[in-house]
């Protein structure tokens, strides 16, 4: 066997492995993780060549900024698995594709104000969708979230930016 046929073996395996504990590949995950990456890089650009990131000191590029973000995007796909942990205990098949169609849309608002930093003009029509969709979302969380700015043991604890 060659290296190549067993990084591929490998590669298969993780992949079948981190598709199933999520509970199968969808075109909603596929749109995601694309978005989180040109997020990501648009960030990256932002900071880099434009020098205009509201995140860093200066507008530039900084790599405890970066990390940061790198984190919160594997967080974002924590909470995705626990949504579809909680659709496998309820007998559902929505609440995940719900939770990632709300992180996809603020992926897509993250993008939009990175390409705003950049100079690039935003066509309404683009606006006026994820308007939609924002409020498409909305009505799909007929519940109020949880006060995230209580701890558990009724200390108040305001959330930070960390």
């Amino acid at each position: 066997m060659t290296h190549k046929s067993v990084f591929c073996i490998l590669a298969g395996a993780i992949g079948g492995i981190f598709t199933q504990i999520f509970g199968g590949w969808s075109i909603a995950l596929t749109i995601l993780v694309i978005c989180m990456a040109i997020d990501y890089v648009s960030g990256l650009v932002v900071a880099g060549v434009f020098h205009a990131s509201p995140k860093s000191a200066g507008g530039g590029l900084d790599s405890n900024v970066g990390w940061k973000g790198l984190v919160r995007k594997v967080a974002t796909l924590v909470i995705i698995l626990i949504a579809h942990f909680v659709d496998m205990l309820l007998g559902t098949e929505y609440i995940r594709d719900a939770v990632v169609i709300a992180f996809t849309i603020n992926e897509i608002v993250s993008i939009l104000e990175n390409c705003a930093l950049m100079g690039v003009p935003i066509p309404k029509v683009l606006l006026k969708g994820i308007d939609i969709l924002k409020e498409q979302a909305g009505k799909d969380n007929d519940e109020k979230p949880p006060d995230q700015t209580q701890a558990a043991d009724g200390d108040e604890e305001v959330p930070g930016d960390d």
